[in-house]
């Protein structure tokens, strides 16, 4: 009997014409494809059976996360690889001799046959799109995880974000050291001194609400949907020695009442407003402002031509999540009254960011399969993985823009210059 990786090329040959983009290593040991290409190992029949119910990113990320389909060696360079090597070869749609050959092939492979089970871990959600439950059901599917997780993958801050790396050659320059310089650089394009106000719009674990009231001295009402994270930057700013400076509330942006603030932020908390309710987001943080107010977005964009997210973070990471390109964010801002006075790319910073991220998922792989699981540890390994690529390669993007609500004759009381913003990072 002919081995099953050589009736796997042959099965993908009626639908990807030439070398195979990868090297394939069969359930019998077998093996296909050009040697120096990834090698993905297919460890049973359900690894094909599951893009034959399910085509395409999602039926692929399913494989994964279930073992069913392995790669060796790092998942980003072989993703990389692969994708480079069908990047500019034509599909074939296979006439009907051609798929009746395929179909035959799949059913002595044992391709054919009922679906899968699917792995544990999909987001089910219901309501209408961004309704408050739904979107609080969202943020708990991605945030509630567990604390317990985030602090294992992420540094002591726990600042769940892009950061900003200064000193990206320096062996001594740590992810902790990047977060702590972009948390800075958010206060100080904020212009934040004691006393001020700043309202802090999905506060994530507290990183920023921390850092201004603490470094700043700053008076901080941090907004979010998840439970656990109210509980845990409310014992946070406890801990910490600045509990009389911030004031935690468990809140939907649009219920948020008070204005008047200095300043506002939002880091990485856009993306989960959705397209439809953006431009009543950009008015509820016009409104919450006082007149010379400085407003600081940090979030995710897609490319132009990107589709942004893709099917398998929808589905695993972050349902309902939205980007469009930086340059709608800024109209929308506009629109509604704001004056853009700054956008800052940080797009390489987050493939950084992200590897500092996969490194330490890798190191601390048995504490997170004991934690949540070997699903979820792969769904994560995946996800990270993906989004490393996903900004080196500008499908997506993270940017800074700074805005201010001016007054009604136009005043800003923004610097001349931003030279300030960047003189302690520098000299540091």
């Amino acid at each position: 009997m002919k081995p099953a990786a050589d009736r796997l090329a042959q099965l993908l040959g009626h639908f990807l014409p030439g070398p195979l983009p990868v090297r394939l290593r069969a359930w019998d040991d077998s093996q296909a494809g050009p040697p120096d290409a990834p090698l993905v190992v297919l460890r049973s029949p359900d690894a094909l059976r599951r893009l034959v119910w399910q085509p395409g990113e999602l039926g692929l990320a399913e494989a994964y996360v279930t073992g069913d389909l392995d790669v060796e060696g790092d998942l980003a360079d072989a993703l990389s690889q692969a994708g480079r090597n069908v990047r500019d070869r034509p599909s074939a749609r296979p006439g009907p001799a051609g798929m009746a050959a395929a179909t035959a092939l799949a059913v002595r492979l044992g391709v054919v046959g009922p679906p899968p089970k699917r792995p544990d871990g999909r987001a089910r959600l219901t309501g209408g799109l961004h309704s408050v439950s739904r979107d609080r059901a969202g943020i708990s599917h991605h945030y509630d995880l567990s604390n317990d997780f985030y602090a294992l993958l992420l540094d002591e801050s726990m600042a769940y974000s892009c950061a900003y790396w200064t000193r990206p050659d320096d062996p001594a320059y740590t992810l902790a050291d990047a977060q702590r310089d972009k948390l800075d650089l958010i206060c100080r394009k904020l212009g934040l001194g004691p006393g001020d106000r700043l309202l802090d719009v999905g506060c994530g674990w507290g990183s920023l609400t921390v850092h201004a009231a603490r470094e700043h001295k700053a008076r901080v009402t941090a907004v979010t949907l998840s439970r656990s994270q109210h509980e845990f930057v409310t014992a946070r700013a406890v801990r910490e020695g600045v509990a009389d400076l911030v004031d935690v509330q468990l809140r939907h942006w649009r219920d948020i009442d008070d204005g008047g603030y200095d300043a506002a932020a939002a880091v990485e908390m856009g993306e989960h407003v959705g397209d439809a309710e953006y431009p009543a987001f950009a008015a509820k943080l016009h409104d919450a402002l006082r007149p010379e107010g400085r407003l600081l977005i940090q979030q995710m964009s897609r490319g132009a031509h990107a589709p942004g997210g893709g099917a398998f973070i929808e589905a695993y990471i972050a349902p309902d999540m939205h980007m469009r390109p930086v340059g709608r964010t800024v109209d929308l801002l506009e629109t509604a009254g704001l004056e853009t006075r700054s956008v800052e790319s940080l797009r390489e910073h987050y493939t950084t960011t992200i590897d500092a991220w996969r490194s330490t998922l890798e190191q601390r792989w048995s504490d997170v399969e004991d934690l949540v699981g070997t699903t979820t540890a792969r769904v994560w390994r995946l996800y990270l993985a993906g989004a490393s690529l996903a900004f080196a390669e500008r499908r997506m993007g993270v940017d800074q823009i700074l805005a201010v609500r001016p007054t009604r004759e136009g005043a800003s009381a923004m610097p001349a210059t931003p030279t300030a913003w960047y003189v302690p990072a520098t000299a540091s």
